[in-house]
């Protein structure tokens, strides 16, 4: 059983006394509906505004807002291929092969941990659908020329965006440049509803579709419009019994929804204190030993990564020992588990390895990631990184 105490976690407990009041009175006042209602419309509404997109649909966890998006995919472009990093998260897979499509794996660049433009496009085929760009670890993967080509291409443009709150990319907000973008409101990430998620877009035919695939595929969640077009196509169905598309039952809570609407008071604070103590991770790790030339511009980190330079395997085993021994607690291959291509449970899906995975391979192997939150101060990063530079 894994240790669940440390002196240095991946996340401290990050809900404080105002979000426990703003539950409390919630609880307290009379007649409140408890399920998908007002709060979760406030919270929705709160998180575009701050993101900068049109419609935001709140869901019960980043992992399913991942299938929302893919079943928002395969709704508008058909079965197909689609190109994923090889590093990233395992609902990023899972909602595909268990939605009917193809994972093509490509290699990822070790300074972002993300997909380059050419190995998208050596990737691509006949039967290639879209593209799901992951923002690791709160590295920025998005650029101007890989938005353009999949505009250019037809092709479905998702941003997983789960470790990645306040990511930018030329003064513009990761999860505003695809066709749809998820994020996670894990109790680990930045800010937390304890179990909860978004799908953000600014398209109004697919937000329509994301409101009922959320819900069972209720008509009902569409405009009325929607909800007129169906009664007069399906006039012996009952209006509110109508389901329009294959849904699933998403939703999350009010509760839920009430500490999200408190958490994001204090998101951006939470995001520059993460980003200082990556400036200072960086500057302080010996460049010799460690691999520092991260692209840091616009980044919003929810971890430190350690990557050795080398192979080095008796290094990497005194980095763990060292960590160990201090009470720090860390997760080896960089980011969720390392190179998903390696994985046991592709060993019965139908997926493709487009390229060889180097880099993904050298992550899995000689990565990990330790904890960074906003408590963390400055003297324990630096502390830290001496430490290591002895080794």
């Amino acid at each position: 059983m894994q240790k669940s105490n440390f002196k240095w976690q991946l996340i401290n407990d990050s809900i404080i006394e105002s979000d426990k009041k703003a539950l409390t009175d919630f609880i307290n006042t009379p007649n409140q509906r408890f399920t998908n209602g007002r709060k979760v419309r406030e919270f929705e509404q709160k998180w575009s505004e701050w993101l900068g997109v049109k419609h935001s649909v709140f869901v019960n966890s980043g992992a399913m807002a991942n299938y929302l998006m893919v079943a928002l995919m395969k709704e508008t472009k058909g079965f197909g291929e689609v190109i994923v990093p090889a590093i990233g998260w395992v609902s990023d897979i899972s909602s595909l092969v268990n939605l009917g499509m193809k994972p093509v794996f490509v290699d990822v660049d070790i300074s972002n941990f993300a997909m380059t433009l050419e190995s998208i496009k050596n990737a691509v085929t006949e039967k290639t659908k879209g593209i799901v760009l992951c923002h690791i670890l709160g590295f920025n993967a998005i650029s101007e020329q890989i938005v353009d080509f999949a505009k250019e291409n037809d092709l479905f443009l998702i941003e997983d965006c789960c470790e990645s709150h306040g990511v930018t990319y030329k003064g513009k907000k990761a999860g505003t440049f695809g066709d749809v973008s998820n994020f996670s409101f894990y109790f680990g990430h930045h800010i937390t509803t304890i179990e909860g998620g978004m799908v953000c877009t600014n398209d109004d035919e697919l937000h329509e579709l994301c409101r009922m695939y959320r819900s069972h595929g209720f008509t009902r969640e569409a405009s009325v419009e929607t909800q007129q077009k169906y009664i007069k196509e399906y006039p012996d169905v009952n209006p509110l019994f109508t389901f329009a598309v294959p849904g699933f039952n998403m939703r999350s809570t009010e509760l839920n929804a009430v500490l999200g609407i408190e958490q994001l008071k204090r998101l951006d604070y939470n995001i520059w204190r993460r980003q200082e103590n990556l400036r200072v991770w960086v500057s302080c790790l010996d460049p010799i030993r460690y691999h520092v030339d991260f692209k840091e511009e616009g980044s919003s980190n929810f971890s430190l990564p350690i990557i050795v330079h080398d192979s080095d395997k008796e290094l990497f085993n005194k980095i763990c020992h060292l960590l160990d021994v201090d009470d720090i607690e860390y997760r080896i291959g960089t980011a969720g588990g390392g190179n998903q291509a390696r994985q046991p449970y592709l060993s019965k899906c139908d997926y493709k390895i487009a390229e060889e995975l180097t880099n993904a391979n050298y992550v899995h192997d000689f990565g990990l990631y330790i904890g960074n939150h906003p408590e963390l101060d400055t003297e324990e990063v630096i502390n830290l990184c001496d430490k290591l530079n002895l080794l």
